[in-house]
């Protein structure tokens, strides 16, 4: 990058940390650090939702998912809506009134302890799993223009994340998100105006659409339906999206305290609803132009010669090995083939791969998270570049803060209140709540460290783990709501039964992610109702 892109991108990030600690002042107890004192009107809230989904792997790892497989990645919202809805009308009314400060108090009233501890405790896990992989995603930037190792990188920007979080709590993440999504929304508009205003003076944006439509980019709805019947391993669509997407966002923002504890800090029921409705109707749109600015660069590319592969840390590297001369050989060769000779260049890229497995076993060489960056450092003026690299980080530290002190409050109130200190001052509260915080961060760090060798593209990885609990968590929150023969022991075992259960249809590969979503939810309620009936047998006997 060039010193006026650090200008921009040091001044751009300074500006947000130091806006976030001017409005981090607030009264220090859990109400403050965790809920911002319930005083956030439903704009602040929508942002501060907008801002906790939308992390760095949103806007770097979705264009790149659209460039290799197309638009039908936005199926997977499609679900979304109808499931604010149901939040609104169930969950919202029911956490406000008991006034909780997570989602998991709840199931306590509603069953015992153990539940409680159980589904907050699987929370963490996905969560904090989760959480790490988002970390990753901004130290795979830095990595890539700095030339530094992956492993560094990942303590330096959890290290920042850290601090940025344990100083200012709930109101620190939601008033940063806001100045952060007018950023980065900009910056991404930008992003899209220059790939359009880059490609030749005859090839407009709908000449663009078009020519992405001709290669099967803008496969928007698709039926998951083959020669064989019903594709169930096909893992986007529309069936699979408004379902499985449905389930999957019903558990996300009703169970998941990084979404819950957003829509708790709202002054009152009506400013939360309000906030978690308009959600629904801006992040189906919200989601469709990032992933239509990977359609555009697939496009762009039809008249500039893509790179032979797309992450350049990771050729310098293979070139280090005895492989070099055959990566240079291959370069030479993909070089001289036409652009428009599809079937030639994808030989190549693919022979190219393989020596990269070769020349760095063990790792990854899927390089679909490097292609908006790629373009980004390629084509975009000075000043720019640094204003997107923001972008992506803003985005990341948003994201990560909101889960990082979700994390904290679930530990806090879930586990250390209930089983190791019930009697701590609200003054003892915010710095306990600070040191967890801190452990959290740096777990996620642990987590970063192991999350270059996925295999997936990021955003995709992200979306896997969550389905891999999110489903059982939603099962034991309906059986606390519509299913009230099912009594705490019942719930409390069928959800570890339904749990084993869903990992062992994961590691099968027989359906697609998103219906696990689905399958976990019916399983815990099926699983209940026999258990239940089988403990009221064990009684009467």
């Amino acid at each position: 990058m060039s010193n006026i892109d650090w200008i921009v991108l040091i001044t751009t990030l300074s500006a947000i940390i130091i806006y976030g600690v001017y409005k981090s002042r607030t009264t220090k107890n859990l109400d403050g650090y965790f809920l911002s004192n319930r005083d956030m009107p439903w704009y602040l809230v929508l942002l501060s939702i907008m801002g906790t989904q939308a992390s760095a792997i949103t806007f770097l790892s979705a264009p790149g998912q659209a460039y290799t497989d197309g638009m039908r990645f936005v199926q997977y919202y499609f679900g979304l809506p109808i499931a604010m809805v149901v939040i609104c009308i169930v969950f919202v009314p029911v956490f406000n009134k008991l006034k909780v400060y997570t989602a998991y108090e709840f199931l306590q009233n509603r069953f015992d302890l153990k539940t409680r501890t159980l589904t907050s405790f699987l929370f963490q896990v996905s969560r904090g799993l989760s959480t790490g992989i988002s970390i990753y995603a901004p130290s795979l930037i830095l990595s890539s223009l700095l030339g530094w190792n992956i492993y560094t990188t990942n303590i330096i920007m959890g290290g920042m994340l850290i601090i940025y979080t344990v100083s200012g709590g709930a109101k620190a993440v939601a008033h940063t998100q806001k100045l952060q999504l007018i950023i980065v929304f900009a910056g991404m508009f930008l992003a899209g105006y220059i790939v359009v205003h880059l490609m030749p003076s005859n090839v407009s944006f709908t000449n663009a659409l078009h020519i992405g439509g001709k290669s099967g980019k803008m496969n928007i709805i698709t039926s998951g339906r083959t020669a064989n019947g019903f594709d169930w391993k096909d893992k986007y669509n529309i069936w699979s999206g408004v379902i499985g997407g449905f389930f999957l966002a019903l558990s996300y923002f009703g169970t998941d305290q990084s979404q819950v504890g957003r829509y708790l800090t709202a002054m009152d029921t009506r400013q939360g609803k309000k906030g978690l409705l308009m959600n629904g109707i801006v992040k189906v749109p919200m989601q469709f132009l990032i992933l239509l600015l990977g359609v555009l660069i697939f496009s762009f590319y039809q008249f500039h010669k893509a790179p032979i592969y797309f992450n350049e840390t990771q050729i310098e590297r293979a070139k280090e090995t005895i492989y070099k001369d055959s990566l240079t050989t291959l370069e030479l060769n993909y070089n001289k083939v036409l652009a428009n000779d599809v079937v030639a260049k994808n030989k190549i890229k693919t022979q190219y791969k393989n020596i990269l497995t070769k020349a760095l076993p063990g790792e990854d060489v899927n390089d679909t998270n490097y292609i908006f960056l790629k373009f980004v450092l390629d084509y975009l003026p000075k000043g720019l570049i640094g204003l997107l690299i923001a972008v992506i980080f803003l985005s990341a530290w948003g994201s990560i803060a909101a889960a990082l002190n979700s994390l904290a409050s679930c530990t806090v109130v879930d586990i250390h209140k209930q089983f190791f200190n019930k009697e701590l001052t609200p003054k003892m509260d915010y710095h306990i709540s600070k040191l967890y915080t801190l452990g959290w961060g740096i777990f996620c760090i642990a987590v970063a460290e192991f999350a270059s060798n996925l295999g997936n593209s990021l955003i995709e990885t992200v979306n896997i783990l969550g389905s891999l609990f999110y489903g059982v968590i939603l099962g034991i929150f309906l059986v606390a709501f519509w299913f009230k023969k099912i009594k705490a022991n019942a719930t409390f075992y069928a959800s570890i039964i339904a749990e084993i259960c869903i990992i062992i249809i994961y590691k099968a590969d027989i359906i697609s992610f998103l219906w696990l979503n689905v399958i976990g939810a019916f399983l815990v309620i099926i699983f209940g109702y026999a258990l239940q009936l089988v403990l009221e047998k064990k009684e009467t006997v």
